[in-house]
């Protein structure tokens, strides 16, 4: 979320509401659209260190820098600014100060691969003269998490307070972790449910290929995504693998019905954040909100409750495929071509829903297990992960093929996909790179990690 949520609004007293709310995001496939989203961390590069929000070159001064020069408006929690808007798109900020675009929903990915270009340019153009570099990666590789300044957004002080309540590592997931997610739309309730079953079934897939955290506090970690990791310790209310998803009759109500049981966090009210960490969403639905007694939500607060789902898939008016690494401009780029190619063709789509339709809880589970060490590597039936990475890339070709979208030089979206086919088939992520960089000419360092792979 890049500001505080909107207020106002009419009660929402019937579970009806609710369902018609996500119902609401349903289009026809030609208004289908593709937003993509991708963090990373900013640093100082005369000592590497994170960056604070209110020092000189800090992060308060990149995002007004990106104000003044490019026409990002500012958007306010109290005095700080916290976030940028633009035409769709906007700049945000984690809890560890990780700058994230939130793009603007584009037709294709030649849009997108432009749009990620143009914001990378300008953020260049803002952090050299301050001495800051950006880097791409899904775990911060060499500070601790107590060294990682907070940003000054009221609700990451609640989520701070409740997150060690309920998992080791959720402070970890909010400081130090960085990723790749893209947003996709879905044509009705029965599209809805399979892009959901597809997605769920093969994002540890996904995070296997874009396997990109191999290190924590300055040495490798065991992990090849470490973030992936942290996220199976952060909260098991919010996190994991969604079983319902897969039986008969999931669709919008069951998911509403999902989601009014996952603890609520915040509510918003006259410019403030109202602590009810741990509360039901079910009884502020019901007016027993003992913070807020014989108040009922709005549209509005329902909204910002599911931005505090953070399962690998997650339902709102559209779809969010979140389970991929932080990563150069080239990956940025083929996370959203992987799916879009699965997604957006339907036969794509089936194709892909039989490749893992006949998949055991007791599998999922094992994927969502072992890929965090292993990724493609993980053993999966008869053989392993990037078996089935392979038909996965290869049925996201034929549905980007499929589309017909080309540039100017007439080469269709399947270009998007050159990095993330090298990778399966030479079977070496990222991660496996920079660890063979460690071992050898970087002389077990992370530093390196930083001068060779910022943006």
């Amino acid at each position: 979320m890049s500001g505080p949520p909107p207020e106002g609004g009419e009660p929402v007293t019937e579970l009806s509401q609710l369902v018609a709310y996500l119902e609401s995001g349903a289009k026809p496939p030609e208004h289908f659209r593709i937003g993509t989203e991708h963090e990373k961390f900013g640093f100082h590069w005369d000592d590497l260190r994170p960056l604070a929000y209110d020092e000189p070159g800090g992060v308060r001064d990149l995002l007004m820098g990106l104000a003044r020069g490019f026409g990002w408006q500012p958007v306010y929690e109290g005095a700080n600014v916290i976030a940028l808007s633009r035409d769709g798109a906007s700049v945000s900020l984690e809890p560890g100060g990780q700058f994230e675009l939130s793009g603007a929903p584009l037709l294709h990915l030649h849009e997108t691969c432009r749009e990620v270009h143009r914001h990378l340019d300008e953020v260049r153009t803002v952090a050299e003269p301050l001495g800051v570099g950006m880097l791409g990666i899904g775990f911060q590789p060499k500070w601790r998490r107590e060294e990682i300044p907070w940003m000054p957004k009221a609700r990451y002080a609640i989520m701070r307070r409740y997150m060690p309540t309920r998992g080791g590592h959720g402070l970890d997931m909010m400081l130090r972790t960085c990723t790749i997610q893209v947003n996709l739309d879905y044509a009705d309730e029965a599209d809805m449910v399979l892009k959901f079953r597809v997605g769920m079934a093969l994002q540890p897939i996904a995070t296997a290929i874009f396997a990109n955290s191999p290190f924590a506090d300055g040495r490798p970690t065991g992990y090849l995504s470490y973030r992936a990791f942290v996220w199976t310790d952060t909260d098991p209310d919010r996190c994991g693998l969604l079983p319902f998803v897969f039986e008969d009759g999931f669709g919008y109500e069951r998911y509403v019905e999902y989601a009014l049981d996952v603890p609520m966090y915040f509510v918003y009210r006259g410019g403030r954040y109202i602590d009810v960490a741990g509360r039901s969403f079910r009884d502020f639905l019901a007016g027993r909100l003992p913070e807020l007694p014989g108040e009922r939500p709005t549209i509005a607060d329902f909204e910002a409750h599911l931005t505090t789902i953070f399962t690998d898939v997650r339902l709102k008016r559209y779809l969010e495929m979140r389970g991929a690494d932080g990563g150069p401009w080239k990956e940025i780029c083929g996370v959203p071509a992987l799916w879009t190619g699965l997604f957006y063709h339907r036969p794509s789509l089936e194709a892909a829903w039989e490749l893992c339709r006949d998949w055991t809880l007791e599998e999922h589970l094992r994927l969502r297990r072992d890929v965090p060490k292993y990724a493609l590597n993980a053993p999966f039936r008869r053989g392993t992960v990037r078996d089935v990475a392979r038909e996965m890339v290869r049925l996201a070709a034929e549905g980007l093929k499929a589309r017909s979208f080309t540039d100017l030089d007439g080469n269709d979206e399947r270009q998007y996909l050159q990095r993330v086919t090298e990778i399966v088939e030479s079977g070496r992520t990222p991660a496996e790179e920079k660890l063979e960089r460690y071992y050898g000419p970087w002389g077990e360092s992370v530093d390196p990690v930083f001068y060779e792979y910022a943006y």
